[in-house]
């Protein structure tokens, strides 16, 4: 794979070109979103709920709120994109260059990984406003946030692989990505869970993404963030294993 390949650097700007036109869409309305669930938790549950010593709720909502939109536009990308391409007929313009599959799926995650990171980063600039936070660990922050929109974006191309149409790709975000970042402890830490929650948790992706991210702020968490870091990394390379080998089938690509 060479990520300084003309054909890689023209597909990374063109799926970075694609969300940026259209900003108001693609950045702002998450931001928006984001800033609406701050008003109304915070606003709420603000001195009714302490989740860490010390630790405002609206602090501790923050970093859930950034990491969700980083996570789940980070999806948007790269699967609205592929459905896209696949529905208009012109995804033949991508397979035929002489492209690696590496260097297709790079691409895309990468893109998704900017879109993600751009969100992301507007909702804390936002968000911060309201809360006091503080920085603990800093590098955690950083990874935590480019693995979890790495996977997403991963998770996006399989997706935008599989789907045949737009309706599938809503039901697979709508019931599986949605409720999965909401019960990975944006809103709430796990231990306020009744065990058997708490055990079904652990076995959630997402969680450990965001409670890593978390762990960067506040430098406390509901698990290790070495535990969080090495199994968002083996799950990101099983994820990203499976969308290069769909790519090298051609499964529902090539007809």
């Amino acid at each position: 794979m060479n990520l300084f390949s003309v054909g890689f650097q023209t597909l990374l700007y063109k799926e970075t070109l694609r969300f940026w036109k259209v900003a108001t869409q693609t950045i702002a309305a998450p931001i928006l979103t984001a800033m609406l669930y701050l008003l109304i938790f915070g606003h709420v549950l603000e001195g009714r709920v302490e989740v860490y010593p010390g630790v405002s709720y609206t602090a501790f909502l923050v970093p859930g709120l950034v990491m969700m939109s980083v996570l789940q536009n980070a999806f948007a990308n790269s699967s609205s994109s592929l459905i896209q391409s696949k529905i208009t007929g012109n995804l033949v313009f991508i397979l035929l260059p002489p492209l690696s599959h590496w260097e297709i799926i790079s691409a895309y995650v990468l893109a998704s990984v900017t879109r993600g990171l751009v969100v992301g980063a507007g909702v804390f600039i936002i968000t911060a406003w309201f809360a006091d936070l503080s920085f603990v660990a800093p590098l955690w922050i950083i990874v935590f946030a480019l693995i979890g929109a790495a996977i997403l974006g991963t998770l996006g191309v399989i997706c935008g692989i599989w789907a045949e149409k737009f309706d599938q790709l809503a039901a697979f975000q709508n019931f599986l990505i949605v409720p999965a970042t909401f019960l990975a402890g944006v809103f709430y830490s796990i231990h306020s869970l009744p065990p058997f929650w708490q055990a079904v948790s652990h076995f959630n992706p997402f969680f450990y993404m965001i409670d890593g991210f978390r762990h960067g702020f506040f430098g406390v968490s509901d698990v290790s963030p070495w535990t969080s870091l090495g199994i968002v990394l083996v799950f990101f390379a099983v994820l990203a294993a499976f969308a290069v080998n769909l790519l090298q089938r051609g499964y529902k690509l090539r007809h």
